[in-house]
């Protein structure tokens, strides 16, 4: 299971395109940039995985190739953790990469180890569970009639609960549509807010508190992550659990401090920003040692969204999939679409990741090989 070469794709899907406030930067978007990496040993054994880019699958591909083709190559696929804890030294050594190059090439190994072994990823992993909820997570959209929506929708397609990424530009604003959004989807369907760090404390406060009387299941990175002090306050005050973590670099080390002095409630971790698999097992783990949640955080794209599904598979702590909407805008990159029904995703029975990465498309898709 020697490493003989590691090959990276830049590629970008101009099937999905994005408005301008979709994503709240003011920047439209003609197509989404993704890398492709694969994994090959010397005995022809492969794997491959998305990787996020960013805006530039050129510029994040150049940056992993420099940087991750001379680390992997000649390694044993199958010393992941050594490969994990060398990487966490080599990259303090004038690498720093962005917190999402390292974490598909962890997943290639995870996915040869299981192909080797015959087994479903998620049984590799430490089967737990067979299914998972799954909720859909919104874009920023341009007012409450359009959240209201939207929420209906998802509602009526089944999946098992709603995220409200609100627009954060006047709190007024954002508390009109929570409300609005509950009204429309009635008391007892779950509801999450994620506004993705846009409030002063005080407005935290304000937004948190309606939340609690609107019957929220939680409320997410209202704060920036590394902002300890002010959500340490934010997560004493309130009741209703806040959660975050997602976009700090350096899993599980940098998630240690926030629950063992309670900057949060409960964390967030994925395999494309998180190091991993095994770097998501390790925060996933750790919050667990302090009977915490680890909430998976959608990965965008459908291949390391399976591995999200394997991950839910493997771990009690997240209690759903969370699947960007609309699911058509992501619905890309897999040769089947992910198993999902009545809200409920179902775990593979093939070995490894169990569905085909659609390569035809890549082909399509590819700007370079690198």
């Amino acid at each position: 299971m020697q490493i003989a070469r590691v090959d990276i794709r830049a590629c970008r899907h101009r099937g999905a395109a994005l408005g301008a406030d979709a994503l709240r930067d003011g920047q439209a978007r003609a197509g989404l940039d993704y890398l492709v990496y694969t994994v090959t040993t010397e005995g022809g054994q492969s794997a491959s995985m998305f990787g996020f880019a960013a805006r530039s699958a050129l510029g994040a591909g150049h940056l992993a190739a420099a940087s991750l083709r001379p680390f992997f190559v000649g390694r044993n696929a199958l010393d992941r953790e050594a490969a994990w804890q060398d990487w966490r030294v080599a990259d303090r050594w004038w690498h720093h990469l962005p917190i999402y190059s390292y974490g598909p090439l962890d997943c290639c190994l995870w996915i040869l180890a299981a192909e080797a072994a015959g087994k479903p990823l998620w049984r590799y992993i430490g089967g737990l569970r067979s299914e998972v909820p799954v909720y859909a997570s919104s874009l920023v959209l341009p007012d409450a009639d359009a959240y209201v929506a939207e929420a209906r929708a998802v509602q009526a397609a089944g999946l098992r609960a709603y995220k409200v990424h609100p627009p954060g530009k006047s709190l007024a604003q954002d508390i009109e549509i929570h409300r609005a959004v509950r009204d429309a989807v009635g008391p007892d369907f779950p509801l999450m807010s994620d506004p993705v760090a846009p409030y002063t404390l005080d407005e935290a406060l304000r937004l948190g508190r309606e939340l609690e009387r609107l019957g929220y299941l939680w409320l997410e990175e209202p704060l920036p992550d590394e902002n300890f002090a002010a959500l340490r306050e934010l997560t004493r005050a309130l009741d209703i659990p806040v959660i975050g973590t997602e976009v700090l670099p350096k899993h599980p080390y940098s998630v240690a401090e926030c629950l063992a002095t309670r900057v949060v409630d409960g964390v967030r971790a994925d395999p494309s920003w998180s190091g991993g698999i095994t770097g998501t097992l390790k925060t996933a783990r750790l919050a667990e040692a302090f009977h915490a949640p680890c909430e998976l955080h959608t990965t965008i794209f459908q291949p390391l969204e399976l591995v999200n599904l394997h991950l839910n598979g493997a771990i009690g702590n997240s209690r759903y999939l969370e699947l960007l909407w609309p699911a058509e805008t992501f619905a890309f990159g897999l040769a089947a679409p992910l198993p999902v029904a009545n809200g409920i995703a179902t775990m593979p029975q093939g070995p490894g990741l169990g569905i085909a990465l659609d390569w035809d498309m890549i082909d399509n898709d590819t700007l370079e090989v690198l």
